[in-house]
């Protein structure tokens, strides 16, 4: 898979835990953006989902907010 994923997630939020266990699992190679400590990445997280909570997940051109396992197999291509 060539698609670039990032995750904008906080160590201490449950969704995202989960939802970066759910992309090991489906081999799927990922950039955590831990937007607690890095204010940068927080503002750039708003600016493009305009969503303040976690996780976003940037796909490609995309974005899902939450945890969305439906959307995210559909944008990876991934068969589970």
């Amino acid at each position: 898979m060539t698609t670039k994923v990032k995750v904008y997630s906080t160590p201490f939020c449950p969704y995202c835990v989960s939802l970066k266990e759910f992309l090991k699992e489906n081999g799927v190679v990922f950039e955590e953006i831990d937007v607690s400590t890095d204010l940068v990445a927080q503002k750039e997280m708003i600016e493009k989902s305009g969503q303040m909570g976690v996780p976003v997940m940037e796909i490609g051109a995309d974005i899902v907010i939450g945890f969305d396992k439906e959307t995210i197999l559909q944008l990876l291509d991934v068969t589970k």
